[in-house]
């Protein structure tokens, strides 16, 4: 074995030498020995591979790749034989182990030519195992090369790494040829590596294909057209890149619910999000990695080839191999500029499939999560997950790579300083060790101070999207401000925790940027004590290393806190994502025998059932709560197929909970549900989508126009759509705002109807309408044609619908008290207030009268109410498009933000900024000088002690000037935050109802969530990065100016070069930014609007299609993200590659000029080493410089949309009339000719009216849905300017009295009623003026005290604006706080609409005694509210067409309000 090892290794030891591998180990283990495994490999899958499928059509790129490139390999490899050959001929003594590496080489690439024509070869080459290998074998060849280019044999060195460039190269090319051409049916394995890199060769447009060569691929050269586009004007959606097939939204969400549901299953306590992330996206993920470390690899190729350049100046050869090296420099940046792009490229590829996945994934969650489960989290925890955590799980993507990539920078770039310095890098070393406990207790800190923040986050935007919900009653009660400040408390709690995570940045920041100062201080100090001098080649090699390490230095803080947040993310949307799911026939084993007392219900058989209940009990609990208020109690109930079911009971009896739990919203206790066929449901307050008024209707469904138009008929929107420009194509915007209570009611209904399930379910539809609709309605649509043979179960307190009942159940705190048929409802209690004979009069009269007056009668008076006029033109558009600006973005967004920040603070910036680099530069510049001095024929007498406090000074300034910078930065972000969110509140809080109407709450929303957010946060953290690469450049430009005198020559032509890319990708940059916000608003829009009709959406069946149309606005928001991808790597390929040039430039004049072939002198050789390590640099700070720029001007979008809302018209809020603390006294209130438009060019809602309502009088107002009711209500509290005419209260004009102090001295109890997340005593008494005996007497009186106590008592908490309450519980609340109020006008608007008629009887009484004295004003549909009041005012079309008294009134049998009466069961 001896006398072979000699044999083999004659002139060298086997395996180490001492300091490293020895020549002979490397080129027999890792060149021959690797060599050797590829041909057996290659063989044994040539051998064994059989051809099969189906032809493969070879394109150029493959055909030069698989057949071209492997002949240069064997023609480089012979040509390397033939050097050895020809040394041998000429007697040198060439040793075995070079001839068995070199022979190898040539057989490997020989191997491979003859394989590649043979029939089989796409087999042999795309084999699995091959193409893994062919990833590993150029790894262990860099260890070769690394040995080779130890020594100075330039010439040697680059043609080793020719080699393994080939090897590389070759590698990459067959994986993407097998990733390309792998067959659909393929194993799961090369289906999520097709997933990830198919982008590779199918590049940015899916309709391109395989037209684009490899070359358009690496330059991102897809994206010219959309740059060129956006040069010459505004972009829109259409002129977006198309993305790759596999970045489709509905395809990536399939795959990571695939495998969440595995997750659920394999781990069914504690599923993990992150687990099923990393099986959707883990594996393409961890072939990224390869990539990176050769990316990181190539970045130490720089200081190395420095380091040799600067020793071949010093040494003054006059070979060609300075020229070589400074050549190979600029390629080195050339290279590494297309393996950092590609990178980035893929990297963010894969964030974004990841992004659109988890988006997905929540929203079907929200649609396949039941209401009783979701109380779990607040509405604004749920958009949190969307709007942020959804981002920050993407961020994963980022941190986990950058974990273990930034220390093997670290660790590669100290390996390379122990070769300068030896062990005197071990000083620096120290320092870094010392900080990471610090930084780790620092990230522990940040942690906690970012969840905490995120908690209150969840609460400030769920209590902004409360008050925009609720934004026109708040107003109504002048409460805005105490809303404001609930808001602000929040915000408050928010910005604390926000300013102590701010400010441990700020320390991250500062320990991170000043340990390469501190390192090269504390290294070159140790070099020199030691006894080691320093020369120019060691010191600015080892500042080159040291600039290498400042970035994943500075950055590895920022990557802790971003991994922080993602992990914090993920465990949050796994909570949410691992709630049990809504299951839509509930079904559950009875622990105990159903109740008998309804015995013919109970033997009555499933089959013959549509709606089936055993000895069910529900509550509105989630899976978590360990005790719960059971809502329903132990119903047994069987509803037969095709019957009319009427449920009828008192306020908060338990029939919309009866509803809900048949829907599978509450939580089975106990008992069994079960419901056949499907179902149709519309609840008590309808759900309207933002969309025309087709779009509601169908809900998903084809348009069958015979079908839709008698569906509008039975629903009498007939007469309405005809009335709106644009028909059924006119836009309603969110939440129906500009459509009125009754048409939302009917529109909701016409849905179901369209839709025709097995069983509607209809939640008290009848209560939003008047008597002659609900008329209509109860006939031709409920008992019409399209329903009749369908189960109906309508909730009502409406007599007609009862009676005409096939079945009717009484619900009574939660059972059900009595079932039987109409004819015997005298049986139960509740016929004490539904008299029969009344019944038989209604049908009396509407046989005498018939159904066609009735229809002629409501074609005439069914008009528009006052907000139909808000649809614009071309099917008018109410709710107003996003504004979007054009061109860059403008100075004064940029002097808003200093003027927030604070002008001081921005100044204290800018200067620690300059002084900081300067400094630093200065810091390089002594180092330069010293080592000229003590080096050389100038050998000056100064000592080494000196030189070291000089660069000490140096050093401590710049440590101080760093902390100045940090912290102000971080105090400056901070006002800047805290005085936009205020000036943003203050001033929408202060706008007008109407532009709450105009603008749909998601994306207000999303100025207070994302925007806001991106202010917060990321701006001030773009900023300063933006700021130190300013500086930086700024510092370098001076520097080689200064030693470099040439280099002016190409500062001119490289500005105008630089300046014409960057305006060239800012004009498309700009607008894409603007496009993405623009298309991440109806994401947000339609995720709220979700949330809330989420039991609509269940009850339809229609998740699919809503989940297709969310897919679908993702789809638009990847595709926008997709192209500003594209659009930034191509801008940072280009400066990298202009970079390169500079590199090139200035190395390439320091070797002409060694050779004296230059006129001007390049000076010492410290200036040179100091020229060529900033010129190192350049390459990442240009590219970063200007990434940092556009992302500013990205960011700042954000602040110009907050701006935009900071502009927003304000409402008039002073007056020139005082008033009294008592005012109104008397409540005298006179309309004189008023005139309301809701817009200028659309029709008057209030038509110069005049009446007068004398002090202490009860007034009722009626009227035909649309005409004009809640109009009256809208000018006296001011929610809408009148254009003519005067109001006068008390004979002051109310348009002089400052508008809050007027709506605070009015009472109202709104159509919607409004509870708000807070105890029942801060909901009735939010300013805490009365005791809480008169609360509990005012809640007797409303008839809901027991619903209070039961609930626990005032100090109970109200969530989720009161589910916990019926509607009709929730309108009594709403009226106790009216009257606790005790002014003297109240103003109620169809409060009694969800109330029983007996309840609502006892609401009078209560009324008429509590309100001796008090002027009310009643907008009513039920005329039994108005019989008993002292005046009528009955409006059509905005015009007042009667009043009088009502008793006189029904006396003349001609008056309208004779003709409501009859058409009313009172």
């Amino acid at each position: 074995m001896d006398a072979f090892m000699a044999l083999i290794c004659p002139n060298s030891p086997s395996v180490w030498d001492g300091n490293r591998t020895s020549e002979c180990f490397d080129n027999m283990v890792l060149g021959f020995g690797v060599n050797a495994a590829t041909l057996v490999m290659i063989f044994v899958v040539g051998i064994t591979q059989r051809s099969a499928g189906r032809s493969w059509t070879v394109n150029m790129q493959e055909k030069f790749f698989l057949h071209y490139f492997p002949a240069i390999g064997a023609c480089l490899s012979f040509l390397d034989l033939a050097l050895i050959l020809n040394k041998a001929l000429h007697g040198d003594f060439i040793v075995h182990h070079k001839w068995f590496l070199r022979c190898s080489q040539f057989a490997v690439w020989t191997t491979i030519l003859f394989f590649s024509k043979s029939a089989n070869y796409r087999y042999i080459f795309c084999n699995l195992i091959l193409c893994f290998w062919w990833i590993v074998r150029p790894l262990l060849g860099i260890f070769n090369l690394l040995a080779t280019c130890s020594s100075f044999e330039t010439l040697r060195c680059l043609k080793e790494s020719s080699i393994v460039l080939l090897d590389i190269i070759f590698g990459i090319s067959i994986n993407i040829i097998r990733i390309k051409r792998s067959p659909s049916k393929s194993s799961s394995l090369e289906e999520s590596l097709l997933s990830t890199d198919m982008d590779l060769e199918e590049g940015c447009l899916k309709n391109s294909g395989n037209t684009q060569s490899y070359w358009d691929l690496m330059t991102f050269k897809s994206i010219t057209s959309v740059m060129n586009c956006g040069a010459k004007k505004q972009l829109d959606f259409e002129d977006l890149l198309q993305f790759p097939a596999d970045m489709e939204p509905s395809s990536c969400y399939n795959a990571l619910l695939s495998c969440w549901e595995d997750q659920q299953i394999s781990n069914i306590s504690n599923p993990s999000l992150f687990r099923a992330i990393c099986c959707a996206y883990g594996w393409p993920y961890v072939r990224l990695g390869f990539l990176k470390v050769l990316n990181d690899c190539i970045g130490f190729a720089g200081p190395l080839l420095l380091n040799k350049l600067i020793r071949f100046l010093q040494q003054g050869s006059g070979n060609l191999d300075g020229y070589v090296l400074a050549i190979s420099l600029g390629l080195t940046s050339v290279l590494k500029s297309f393996f950092d792009t590609q990178y980035t490229f893929h990297l963010s590829n894969l964030k974004l499939k990841m992004r659109s996945s988890i988006m997905i994934v929540i929203y079907r969650k929200c649609l396949c999560i039941s209401l009783a489960e979701r109380s779990k989290f607040s509405e604004g925890e749920i958009q949190t997950f969307m709007s942020i955590d959804a981002d920050r799980t993407v961020n994963l993507c980022n941190s986990f790579h950058d974990m273990w990539s930034l220390p093997l920078q670290i660790g590669v770039a100290l390996c390379l300083l122990y070769t300068q310095v030896r062990f005197a890098f071990v000083s620096g070393i120290a320092i870094t060790i010392l900080l990471i406990p610090v930084n780790k207790w620092i990230s522990e800190l940040i942690a906690s101070a970012t969840e905490k923040m995120m908690k209150q986050k969840d609460e400030r935007i769920r209590k902004t999207g409360e008050v925009l919900t609720y934004i026109r009653t708040l107003k109504m009660y002048g409460w805005e401000l105490l809303f404001s400040s609930r808001l602000m408390g929040t915000r408050s709690s928010e910005v604390k925790h926000l300013t102590t995570r701010k400010y441990l940045d700020a320390w991250c920041v500062f320990f991170w940027a000043t340990t390469p100062t501190l390192f090269s201080l504390f290294t070159f100090g140790l070099f020199t004590l030691t006894g080691h001098p320093l020369d120019a080649a060691t010191v600015f090699t080892c500042l080159a290393l040291f600039n290498t390490l400042i970035s994943p230095l500075n950055s590895f803080p920022w990557v802790i806190n971003g991994l922080i947040d993602a992990i914090i993310s993920t465990r949050r949307l796994s909570r949410f994502l691992s709630c049990s799911e809504f299951k839509p026939r509930l079904e559950q084993t009875a622990d105990s025998p159903s109740l008998s007392f309804l015995n013919e219900q109970s033997e009555a058989t499933s089959k013959d059932a549509a709606i089936a209940m055993r000895d069910a009990c529900c509550a509105w609990s989630n899976s978590d709560e360990k005790e719960w208020n059971m809502v329903l109690n132990h119903v047994t109930l069987n509803l037969p197929k095709g019957c009319f079911v009427a449920v009828i009971g008192e306020v908060g009896s338990g029939k919309s909970s009866l509803l809900n739990s048949i829907l599978g919203e509450m939580r089975l206790l106990h008992g069994s549900i079960q419901s056949s066929g499907s179902i149709a449901y519309v609840p008590q307050v309808p759900w309207i989508l933002s969309g025309t008024i087709r779009d509601n209707i169908l809900f998903g469904e084809n348009y069958d126009p015979r079908r839709y138009s008698d569906t509008l008929q039975a629903c009498t929107l007939d007469v309405d759509v005809s009335l709106m420009v644009g028909g059924d194509m006119a836009y309603i915007g969110e939440k129906g705002v500009n459509i009125s209570g009754g048409q939302r009611a009917r529109l909701a209904l016409a849905r179901a109807i369209y839709h025709g399930s097995d069983i509607f379910m209809l939640d008290d539809i009848l209560s939003a309408v008047d008597a002659q609709v609900a008329q209509w309605i109860l006939h031709n649509a409920i008992l019409g044609p399209l329903m009749k043979q369908h189960t109906r179960v309508l909730c009502t307190h409406n007599v007609q619908a009862i009676s005409s009942a096939d079945l009717v159940v009484e619900m009574e705190k939660g059972h059900v008290k009595w079932v039987g048929s109409s004819a015997d409802l005298s049986v139960s209690s509740y016929s004490a207030f539904s008299p029969q004979n009344e019944c038989d009069t209604y049908l009396h009269m509407q046989r005498q009268e018939g159904s066609m007056a009735t229809n002629n009668e409501i074609e005439q008076d069914i008009l528009l109410e006052k907000d139909a006029a808000h649809v614009s033109e071309e099917a008018q558009k109410i709710i107003e498009t996003e504004l979007r600006k054009e061109g860059s973005v403008e100075l004064d967004v940029y002097k808003n933000y200093a003027a927030f920040s604070g002008w001081l603070i921005t100044v204290v910036i800018c200067l620690s900024a300059i002084l900081m680099q300067a400094s630093r530069n200065g810091n390089d510049l002594w180092l330069s000088f010293w080592v000229d001095t003590t080096t050389g024929s100038s050998q000056t007498e100064y000592s080494t002690s000196f030189y070291l406090v000089i660069l000490f000074i140096f050093c401590m300034i710049n440590s101080f000037l760093t902390l100045v910078r940090a912290f102000s930065f971080a105090f400056g972000g901070l006002q800047a935050a805290v005085k936009v969110h205020d000036t943003l509140l203050y001033k929408l809080i202060n706008a007008p109802v109407q532009f709450f109407d105009q603008t749909p709450g998601g994306r207000i929303l999303n100025r207070f969530s994302s925007d806001l957010y991106t202010i917060d946060d990321s701006l001030p953290f773009i900023l300063n990065i933006l700021l130190a690469n300013f500086v930086g450049l700024l510092g370098i430009a001076i520097v080689l100016s200064y030693v470099q005198v040439l280099f002016l020559l190409l500062l001119l032509p490289f500005w105008y070069i630089y300046s014409k890319l960057q305006f060239f990708y800012r004009s498309t940059s700009r607008e894409l930014r603007r496009l993405d916000s623009v298309s991440r608003s109806p994401i947000y829009a339609s995720f709220t609007e979700t949330l809330d009709g989420s039991s609509t959406i269940r009850g339809f069946k229609s998740e699919d299609f809503f989940l297709a149309t969310f897919a679908r606005h993702v789809a638009l928001y990847q595709q926008t993200s997709y192209t500003e991808l594209t659009a930034s790597l191509w801008l940072s390929l280009r400066l990298q590659l202009l970079a390169a040039v500079i590199i090139s430039f200035i190395a390439l004049m320091a070797v002409i000029g060694s050779h004296g072939g230059l006129p001007v002198s390049f000076g010492t050789p410290g200036l040179v080493g100091l020229a060529l390590s900033y010129a190192a640099p350049i390459v990442s700070l240009l590219g970063s410089f200007l990434t940092s720029f556009t992302e500013t001007e990205k960011e700042m979008v954000s602040v110009e949309r907050t701006l935009q809302y900071m502009d927003i018209p304000q409402e008039e809020l002073h007056g020139s009339q005082s008033l009294n603390p008592d005012w109104p006294c008397r409540g005298l209130i006179e309309f004189k000719k008023v005139t309301l438009r809701y817009m200028p060019s659309l029709p008057a809602a209030l038509c110069d009216i005049t009446f007068t309502i004398g002090e202490g009088m009860q007034v009722g107002i009626i009227g035909r849905t649309g005409a004009g009711k809640s109009s009256v209500l809208n000018a006296l509290f001011r929610l809408t300017p009148i254009c003519g005419g005067c109001i006068l209260v008390d004979r002051i004009n109310i348009a002089d009295v400052p508008v809050r102090d007027l709506r605070s001295h009015f009472s109202v109890v709104p159509q919607s009623p409004f509870l708000f997340d807070g105890s029942i005593r801060d909901n009735l008494d939010p300013f805490r003026v009365n005791e809480d005996f008169k609360i509990w007497k005012v809640l007797e009186k409303c008839h809901v005290k027991d619903e209070v106590e039961a609930a626990g008592g005032l100090d109970v908490c109200i969530k989720e604006a009161g589910m916990s309450f019926s509607v009709g519980q929730r309108q009594l609340l709403c009226l106790a706080r009216a009257l606790l109020k005790s002014t003297k006008v109240l103003c109620l608007d169809e409060c009694t609409a969800n109330i029983d008629t007996q309840t609502a009887s006892a609401i009078q009484n209560a009324i008429s005694t509590e309100c001796r004295g008090v002027t009310v004003i009643t907008i009513a549909h039920r005329i039994s509210m108005v019989v008993n009041v002292d005046n009528i005012l009955i409006l059509d079309n905005g015009i007042l067409v009667e009043q009088g008294n009502p008793q006189a009134l029904l006396q003349d049998e001609f008056s309208r309000f004779s003709g409501f009466a009859k058409a009313s069961t009172m």
